[in-house]
């Protein structure tokens, strides 16, 4: 009897598997943009100023314009520019193609 309620068990289970699998089947495709979600370094800076300035206070992430941002392989390296010979600059590595904020530091 336990290995019958085992065996129904485990193929309840399948079945909501398979249709949950099929309903999101039915969904329509997302858009994936040609140039990625972050096609250039305006995007790329907005997403990095989006992510800087809960972190690090907007009043200093506003001191470090402008920024720059470079792509390498695939990956935005968004940074701000050091006015001072002392202190660093907020750091943050964007991924082109879905937007993912792979690493965000402040310099020292």
């Amino acid at each position: 009897m336990r290995r019958q309620r085992a065996m129904l068990s485990a193929f309840v289970l399948a079945l909501v598997v398979a249709v949950s699998q099929a309903v999101a089947a039915d969904k329509p495709d997302n858009v994936v943009p040609p140039n990625g979600y972050v096609p250039n370094e305006e995007t790329a800076i907005r997403i990095a100023l989006a992510v800087w300035e809960p972190i690090y206070g907007a009043s200093q992430i506003a001191e470090q314009k402008p920024y720059r941002a470079r792509l390498e392989r695939g990956v935005w390296i968004v940074e701000g520019t050091l006015h001072a010979e002392m202190g660093g600059v907020a750091i943050a590595e964007i991924a082109k193609a879905d937007g993912r904020v792979l690493r965000v530091s402040h310099g020292r």
